[in-house]
């Protein structure tokens, strides 16, 4: 059901932007990015207009490389790319509980690929919460063709300030969403106050691991590619993730680095010393060809002007992630499972 062919990827580019005000959006979203971890101040003054130019802009490059579930995953050897993806939703699932008559809330769902497979594997009912229309509109067609209208819906709002009562929802997660919250505190005391008291709140983060340097300017380089080619305002360190939690409020259950013992890295399917079919886009020739691609659609005039650009900015949070993970400076699965009390006192 995902987009699989070049006027696909083309049709969809820009996302709810007019076609011809795409080339002004990248040059609008590059400026958040300009100097390199300078404005991240400013990046966090403007999240929504920049998460959502991001995802106007690379929602349609996301679906062609990676289908529906925008994530990575830890892997075991002989375990395809796509079950790998499969089994990481679904471990989220376990974690929590989930089981059928539970209401439960995906925070920054994407276009829903983990929600509706985590609903079909749980017999649940999932709320998306999403603040990008494109994304949502994509996301209830998806819904529709799947045959899941009825238990997975979408509602757009801002994460940080969700339009539900306090203590809604059985059970929430969040899947490498919350990394584009310009304030730990506030997001996870948003999520802890929709959070029914007893119930579990679980996701998968990103962030810079105990490896990371600050002084250092190429662990620095690495962490604003990885900002620009990603739409993020910044990035936390998993310890500062961990003190977020506990100062809200959350009892700890579990948290760990997934990536830490994967028998297969998390960012094997974008190595560029490897070939694979499964999974050929994400490989650098795949990557080397739908640039190619997308300047010639451009040129033609079958994708909008500044498509190329997006690609080269994809480019480099790609190479940035490859980078990051040889180092071991950064992880896209640091799980946390962790519940809110049941009095709180």
């Amino acid at each position: 059901m995902s987009k699989s062919g070049a006027l696909d990827l083309a049709s969809g580019l820009g996302g709810k932007i007019k076609k011809q005000e795409v080339q002004s959006a990248v040059q609008q979203y590059e400026k958040y990015h300009a100097h390199f971890g300078a404005d991240e101040e400013t990046r966090k003054a403007n999240y929504a207009d920049m998460v959502n130019k991001f995802n106007d802009l690379a929602t349609s490059f996301y679906e062609y490389g990676w289908g529906e579930s925008f994530h990575f995953a830890n892997r075991w050897k002989g375990e395809s790319f796509r079950e790998s993806i499969k089994r990481h939703e679904h471990y989220l699932a376990l974690q929590l509980g989930l089981k059928k008559g539970m209401k439960v809330l995906d925070v920054g769902c994407g276009i829903g690929g983990p929600l509706r497979e985590i609903a079909r594997f749980s017999s649940t009912s999932i709320t998306g919460v999403n603040n990008n229309e494109y994304q949502i509109s994509r996301g209830t067609e998806l819904n529709r063709l799947g045959g899941l209208s009825d238990s997975c819906n979408f509602v757009k709002a801002d994460f940080m300030k969700m339009p539900f009562a306090d203590n809604t929802f059985d059970a929430i997660y969040t899947i490498e969403a919350t990394c584009y919250a310009p304030d730990a505190v506030a997001c996870y005391k948003e999520i802890y106050r929709v959070l029914k008291p007893g119930q579990c709140f679980a996701a998968y983060e990103w962030g810079m691991t105990d490896n990371f340097d600050h002084n250092n300017q190429i662990h620095q380089s690495i962490k604003a590619e990885i900002e620009l080619g990603n739409g993020l305002p910044g990035i936390r360190t998993i310890n500062q993730c961990l003190k977020a939690l506990k100062l809200v409020g959350f009892e700890i259950i579990l948290e760990k680095d997934l990536a830490a013992d994967s028998p297969v890295p998390w960012y094997e399917p974008l190595d560029t010393s490897r070939f694979s079919l499964s999974s050929f886009r994400l490989t650098l020739l795949g990557r080397f060809i739908t640039k190619a691609m997308i300047n010639a659609l451009e040129f033609v005039g079958l994708a909008p002007e500044g498509s190329g650009r997006v690609s080269s900015f994809l480019e480099k949070g790609t190479e940035a992630f490859l980078a990051g993970g040889r180092m071991e400076i950064f992880t896209p699965m640091y799980f946390f499972l962790v519940r809110k009390p049941v009095s709180n006192s």
